[in-house]
C-alpha cells in the first residue's frame, strides 16, 4: 500500500514538472512570436507602397531626424524659388507667392506686402518682366535649435530691353511644424531677411 502511495506521489511530481515545462514552453513560444510580430509590424510601417502607372512600387521611409539636412535645404530652396520666380501674370504671381508663404512666417508676408504697396508686382505685369532665381548654395546650421540658415542665389530680372543680374543673400531660422500638403517638409522659416540684393551685371538685349 505504501509502495502504491509512493508511486502515486512520484507520478504526481512528474505530472507537475511536466505541466510547468509545458506552460513555460508555451510562454516562451508566445513571447517569441509576439516579438517576431512586433518586428514585422515595425518593418511594415517603414514601407511605403506607391501606385504608378498601374504598378505597385515599394519604397522605404526614413525618419525625419536622419533626413534633416536634406529636408531643411530643400525647404529653404523651394521657398526662395516660389517667392522670386515670377512671370508677368497676376494669377501666376499670386499662386507663386501663396506657395512660398505656406513655408514661412509673417516676416515673409511683410516683405511681400511692402513690395506690393510699392507697386513692384504691378510693374512686373505692366512692363512684361520675368524674374528667375538660381540657387548657388545653402548653409544650414544644425548645432542649435531653431536652426539657422543662409541662402546664396543669383537673381535675373529679364526686361524687354535688358537683363539685370543680382546677387541675393538671405538668412533666417527654421523650426519644426506638422507636415501638410502645402508644407511637406514640416518646417517654417522665421525671421527671414535679405542681407544683400545688389546688381552684379546689367546687359542689353
Amino acid at each position: 500500500m505504501f509502495e502504491n502511495l509512493k508511486n502515486i506521489d512520484t507520478a504526481f511530481h512528474h505530472v507537475k514538472y511536466l505541466s510547468f515545462a509545458a506552460v513555460l514552453g508555451s510562454l516562451s513560444f508566445a513571447a517569441f512570436f509576439g516579438i517576431k510580430a512586433f518586428h514585422i509590424t515595425q518593418e511594415a510601417q517603414e514601407r511605403i507602397y506607391i501606385l504608378a502607372e498601374g504598378k505597385v512600387l515599394e519604397a522605404f521611409s526614413e525618419t525625419k531626424k536622419e533626413n534633416i539636412p536634406v529636408e531643411t535645404r530643400d525647404h529653404v530652396k523651394m521657398f526662395h524659388h516660389y517667392f522670386f520666380t515670377l512671370s508677368p501674370d497676376e494669377h501666376f504671381i499670386r499662386e507663386q507667392v501663396a506657395k512660398s508663404l505656406y513655408l514661412a512666417d509673417a516676416s515673409a508676408k511683410k516683405v511681400y506686402d511692402n513690395l506690393r504697396e510699392k507697386g513692384y508686382y504691378n510693374e512686373l505685369v505692366s512692363a512684361n518682366i520675368n524674374q528667375t532665381l538660381m540657387m548657388d548654395s545653402i548653409q544650414v546650421f544644425l548645432d542649435t535649435y531653431p536652426f539657422t540658415f543662409q541662402y546664396y542665389g543669383t537673381q535675373k530680372i529679364i526686361r524687354p530691353t535688358s537683363v539685370v543680374t543680382r546677387q541675393l543673400i538671405t538668412n533666417g531660422r527654421l523650426r519644426h511644424i506638422d507636415r501638410t500638403d502645402q508644407n511637406p517638409h514640416g518646417f517654417l522659416i522665421e525671421n527671414w531677411e535679405t542681407i544683400s540684393n545688389k546688381d552684379i551685371e546689367v546687359a542689353k538685349r
